[in-house]
């Protein structure tokens, strides 16, 4: 076995640890008020970071292009409640137009 499948294997059995750990400890009952706040933050600061990465970073560098300017119509067309296919289009079509131009 490979050393990149024993780090897989281990990363996916921490994994499962980790994820049984809070129902395990906590039996069914409710998280406490002030733990509640920041799990409730947790997720959207993660997908914010995960987003922004794939949008800016290039390889070992942040470096702001075309994907930004997608990204931005993207958001702009979410806050006006257009439809997720519209919002693909308009965040593809900008990146494209941007591309074109830059």
């Amino acid at each position: 076995m490979s050393d990149a499948w024993i780090v897989v294997l281990a990363v996916g059995a921490a994994t499962v640890a980790i994820k049984s750990l809070g129902p395990v400890l906590l039996g069914g009952r409710p998280l406490p008020s002030a733990v509640t706040g920041v799990v409730e933050l947790l997720a959207p600061a993660v997908l914010a970071a995960l987003v922004l990465t794939q949008a800016l970073g290039s390889g070992q560098s942040i470096s702001p292009d075309a994907r930004l300017v997608g990204m931005a119509a993207a958001g702009i067309a979410l806050w006006r409640e257009a439809p997720i296919l519209v919002v693909i289009v308009v965040a593809a079509a900008a990146t494209a137009v941007t591309r074109l131009l830059v």
